[in-house]
């Protein structure tokens, strides 16, 4: 049996210049975990769209061939019949989210189906307990952070047990945990209900080893559809930026064949005598060591572009959000603030910038701070990309080329490029630049474009704090990582000493070998192998 067919699709957005889709044949089987990649604007989110309707129903445009999805024709049934055998979490989680508490929310497509109120109360019980939501079930939805949203939203794609699942970038806002959490529970929906897994994702390294088969789409048309070894070989060859850490690193290492996930990379390292645990890190006042230098606004207080003094803040019925934060930002200092949802990043971002004034403390900034929140189209407000900025501005983005285009038609990627060429753009320059996961639907390369803007920014004297769950950009851009619990400083550090021993805060290379870097970890094998 066959849960979603696609029979030469090619797809072209109003006003676009070329197409987003182009003859794309596929299909996928009752029970298949398809995993979906490309680099930003390849045509993966317009597949899924395709996929559930929403292509050509509601964004119209030029569509030809024919998509079936659970034995409907696309053409002749709209999203909402689709829904009923295929349940879907796009990019914007936050614009599938219609009713006032998670409860309501989980149940809303239930009850519109006809459910029994015994049966919608089961499949709310159920979809909340399997995400790790039950606790917020009676919690309005205005009050969620961003990863607690896509649980959510998932949970109200799942509650319905669909025979297909649609979901695109679903880890881009979950800490590593809930990330880690969200793919095996799909993998285990997949495995015991049968349910057929459509995921496009940039960070391959969470699913590839749950994935039966891997299509990579370049340019709208599949130019690789094969198990993940077969595509991480294809990947190197062809396409470099799609392939994993790891895999890179035993690439550049030159072992073969090249591991879909931690497990594998570890086994194949220990199978040729290499240890695969890092090395014990030696204290601070070890002889040898080098101290760090003291932070200048250590040293001078005035020095400070950003500063959090003592902050508190306090929800409705007492919920303290941030617990007395002390905090302060060098100009030209870049700072990855991480930790796990709900642990009270976005609120610290959204007092830097005075969104939010806390119940106690105070913050101080030595300029203008520009924030570039986790929503994108809070700051993207014209029905054309041209009139948000000027072409000079659109340029140096990257995205002249887009400036006839809807915002609402841009990939997740190119959103954020968007936003952040807005908030940063002015004559006077920003003592500090805050962003919000700003690699939200962003490929390697565009997160390694991103990641030397913002070393821009610093060398151009702005403090630079930005709230990521992505190690990997975490090590790429910053100098210090500040790690965040229960509304806490809880860490900070350089990022060796923060994300290199860990577990679920650690890149994947480093849970191979102890190596943040595919370039340091493939250093260490060469040397083991070596000796």
């Amino acid at each position: 049996m066959t849960a979603l067919r696609l029979e030469g699709v090619g797809y072209r957005y109003p006003g676009a210049p070329r197409p987003a889709l182009r003859d794309v044949d596929l299909e996928v089987a009752d029970g298949e975990f398809v995993v979906l990649c490309g680099l930003s604007a390849w045509g993966k989110s317009t597949l899924l769209r395709a996929a559930c309707g929403l292509v050509p129903h509601y964004h119209g445009g030029r569509f030809a061939g024919r998509v079936v999805v659970g034995g409907l024709d696309t053409r002749e049934h709209g999203p909402g019949e689709i829904a009923a055998v295929a349940g879907t979490l796009l990019q914007d989680p936050e614009a599938q989210t219609v009713m006032g508490t998670v409860r309501s929310e989980i149940a809303f497509g239930l009850e519109n189906r006809g459910w029994s109120p015994a049966a919608v109360a089961r499949g709310v019980e159920e979809a909340a307990l399997a995400l790790g939501i039950a606790p917020l079930l009676d919690r309005p939805t205005g009050e969620l952070s961003g990863g607690e949203v896509q649980r959510v939203a998932l949970a109200a794609a799942l509650a319905g047990r669909p025979r297909l699942v649609l979901l695109d970038e679903p880890t881009s806002q979950l800490d590593p945990v809930a990330g880690d959490e969200l793919i095996w529970l799909l993998r285990r929906l997949n495995e015991e209900w049968g349910t057929a897994i459509v995921l496009a994702e940039h960070r391959l390294e969470r699913c590839l080893a749950a994935a039966d088969r891997v299509v990579a789409l370049v340019g709208g048309a599949v130019a690789c559809d094969a198990p993940p070894s077969a595509f991480l070989a294809w990947a190197i060859a062809n396409e470099p930026s799609l392939a994993t850490p790891a895999a890179r690193m035993f690439s550049l290492a030159g072992l073969s064949p090249l591991p879909p996930g931690v497990k594998a990379a570890r086994a194949a390292l220990r199978a040729r005598g290499i240890a695969t645990e890092p090395a014990p890190d030696p204290p601070a006042e070890a002889p040898g060591r080098a101290r760090p230098a003291p932070r200048r606004w250590r040293r001078r207080g005035d020095a400070a572009a950003l500063r959090f003094e003592g902050v508190w803040f306090e929800r409705r019925g007492g919920r303290a959000v941030l617990r007395g934060i002390d905090l302060a930002l060098a100009p030209g200092e870049r700072v990855a603030l991480m930790g796990r949802n709900g642990a009270g990043k976005s609120t610290l971002l959204r007092h830097a910038n005075g969104l939010l004034t806390p119940t106690r403390g105070r913050v101080r900034a030595a300029g203008r701070v520009a924030l570039l929140p986790q929503h994108p189209g809070d700051v993207i407000v014209a029905d054309r990309v041209g009139d948000e900025l000027d072409g000079e501005a659109l340029r140096r983005a990257g995205l002249d080329h887009l400036a006839d285009r809807h915002p609402r038609d841009l990939s997740g990627g190119e959103r954020q490029r968007l936003a952040l060429a807005i908030v940063t753009a002015g004559d006077e320059r920003p003592a500090a630049v805050c962003l919000d996961e700003p690699t939200r639907g962003m490929d390697r390369l565009h997160k390694a474009h991103l990641a030397d803007t913002l070393r821009g920014c610093a060398d151009d004297g702005a403090a630079v704090l930005v709230a990521t769950h992505d190690p990997e950009f975490a090590v790429r851009f910053a100098d210090r990582v500040v790690l965040m619990g229960e509304g806490e400083v809880i860490a900070d550090g350089d990022p060796h000493d923060v994300l290199a021993g860990g577990w679920y805060f650690a890149t994947e290379t480093a849970r191979v070998c102890g190596a943040l870097t595919p370039e340091e970890g493939a250093a260490r094998i060469r040397e083991a192998v070596r000796r």
